[in-house]
């Protein structure tokens, strides 16, 4: 039933915690989220096709909202760097069938030509409302931080190259990736903040005072300039991940991330898969700056929903081993194989309340995307984006827009 339905269960968002509610849904958006005895005395209970309370109190169920990913790069054998139109598809459709209802593609560094390419290509996807937008790591990155970039394809901010960029996109370039110390990266930010898409600072060896002033500088120009998109704090590229460490007497980008995101002038992207952070890392930026101020992601790729083996990142080979994928010649980690749903079970094992890890997923990246009026939450109005998990945080089914991805009568993808 993908127009008229009824779910009941826990229901779990950064905003309520009930134990036994009701999400119904009309025609793709929500009609009525909250308790069950509230759905039984509302019109709903009573509207066509709406049947009165039917499914049991205790189902084991619990519903999330639909979770927002701001950093991945393919998944189920597809990389978006590769620039295939098929591939990108199917590789955001896997990703919708494990939980994460809305996402940014991202690019990883590689030559113009098939940067321009490739957004060109991801633009098609947000126009069939397949991601929310794309989102550009590199190429204007520290090469002493490159992690699973191709040096050789490294560049310095160029104005010109990045109006190009700008051009191919068109209003799809969400978010793009700068190191803060490479010079003209302040010139960039002011290319790209009036058009609302969001700078992040990463993949960087700048020291705190340029990190703290490049994060300052992309949210007063997200913040004073117009731009209809309502996107209004910048990013941090994965947080502690390609960037110097913390050190007392070199605090760095860290501390100046951490600061501002502190202050609510940033939001940090955490990869919490087990792999990338500690689960005491995650933790401590949980407690230190607050949830509303983190959105979790995964940087997923090619392997994502797939075995181990040997697959590509952008123009590199990458071997996968465990789960864990890393660069054949350097060692790097090259992304994360973990969805978004898994990324909530392992922050939760850390010791984050679900409700906060639940809001690091969705309606802080939601905010972040400027879509807080249609994603990230579960009230009425918004889509239908909800994840049917039992009590373990095992997937049982998701609604995206009011259609089943993987659920009643339709198994998930991948093995």
């Amino acid at each position: 039933m993908d127009g008229t339905l009824m779910l009941r269960g826990r229901i779990v968002t950064g905003s309520m915690d009930v134990a036994d509610g009701i999400v119904a849904v009309d025609g793709g958006r929500i009609t009525f989220a909250g308790p069950a005895a509230e759905y039984a005395h509302s019109e709903f209970a009573a509207g066509p096709g709406f049947p009165a309370l039917a499914l049991p109190a205790d189902t084991g169920r619990i519903l999330l909202p639909g979770l927002v990913d701001l950093h991945c790069h393919g998944a189920l054998g597809s990389d978006f760097s590769e620039g295939s139109a098929d591939g990108a598809r199917a590789a955001a459709r896997y990703l919708h069938s494990r939980g994460t209802t809305t996402l940014l593609a991202s690019l990883v560094t590689g030559s113009p030509e098939h940067l321009l390419r490739n957004l060109t290509v991801l633009r098609g996807l947000v126009e069939e409302g397949l991601i929310a937008g794309s989102h550009l790591e590199g190429p204007f990155l520290a090469s002493a931080q490159c992690g699973a970039h191709d040096p050789a394809l490294l560049l310095e901010p160029d104005a010109r190259l990045m109006a190009e960029l700008l051009e191919a996109a068109g209003s799809s370039l969400a978010s793009m990736t700068l190191a803060a110390e490479l010079p003209g990266a302040r010139a960039l930010v002011d290319l790209l903040a009036p058009r609302g898409v969001i700078p992040s600072l990463g993949h960087t060896a700048a020291d705190h005072h340029a990190a703290a002033e490049f994060l300052e500088h992309a949210s007063s120009g997200l913040g004073d300039r117009a731009n209809s998109t309502g996107r209004f704090r910048p990013t941090v590229t994965h947080l502690f991940n390609a960037m110097p460490g913390l050190h007392h007497r070199s605090p760095g980008p860290v501390a100046a991330s951490l600061g501002a995101a502190r202050g609510g002038n940033a939001v940090v992207e955490l990869i919490a898969d087990g792999v990338h952070l500690a689960p005491e890392t995650v933790k401590l930026v949980f407690d230190l700056v607050g949830a509303e101020n983190i959105a979790l992601v995964t940087d997923s790729m090619a392997a994502t929903g797939l075995q181990d083996g040997q697959y590509r990142l952008g123009t590199l080979p990458v071997t996968v081993d465990q789960g864990v994928a890393r660069v054949d010649n350097t060692r790097a980690i090259a992304g994360g194989t973990a969805t978004l749903l898994d990324v909530v079970r392992t922050t939760l094992a850390a010791g984050v309340s679900l409700q906060d890890a639940v809001l690091a997923a969705s309606a802080v990246p939601a905010a972040v995307l400027g879509l807080s009026s249609e994603a990230g939450d579960l009230r009425p109005g918004i889509r239908a984006d909800v994840v049917v998990v039992d009590r373990d945080l095992e997937l049982d089914g998701v609604l995206r827009r009011g259609k089943w991805m993987t659920g009643p009568g339709r198994p998930a993808q991948g093995v």
